[in-house]
């Protein structure tokens, strides 16, 4: 198992505080990284939580996945690794001329 969890339902007004408060009531916390909009700043409404060990990551994960957290029901699983996007993106290439109409 990977002790670093996927947590997500979260409230917009959620911090790293409050997610370290949380998970250190199950074992010792190496990690939170609260993901934000790089524009806005404000939460996306999930984050990473790495825990010290797997078996303090699996007793965050029983003890806080439907819990609710700033009332929201938590969705905590173990953080599966970041799919590769295509950079497609279905855009057509350019031309390089004018438009003729």
């Amino acid at each position: 198992m990977n002790n670093k969890l996927f947590v997500g339902n979260l409230s917009y007004q959620t911090t790293e505080n409050d997610l370290h408060d949380a998970f250190s009531a199950h074992g010792r916390v190496v990690e939170v990284n609260l993901m934000t909009d790089r524009s806005t700043g404000r939460s996306r409404g999930f984050a990473f939580v790495t825990m010290g060990t797997d078996a303090e990551a699996q007793a965050a994960i029983d003890a806080l996945h439907g819990a609710a957290l700033d009332g929201r029901p938590l969705t905590v699983n173990v953080a599966r690794p970041r799919e590769e996007r295509s950079h497609g993106g279905g855009r057509r290439p350019h031309s390089g001329g004018r438009s003729r109409y």
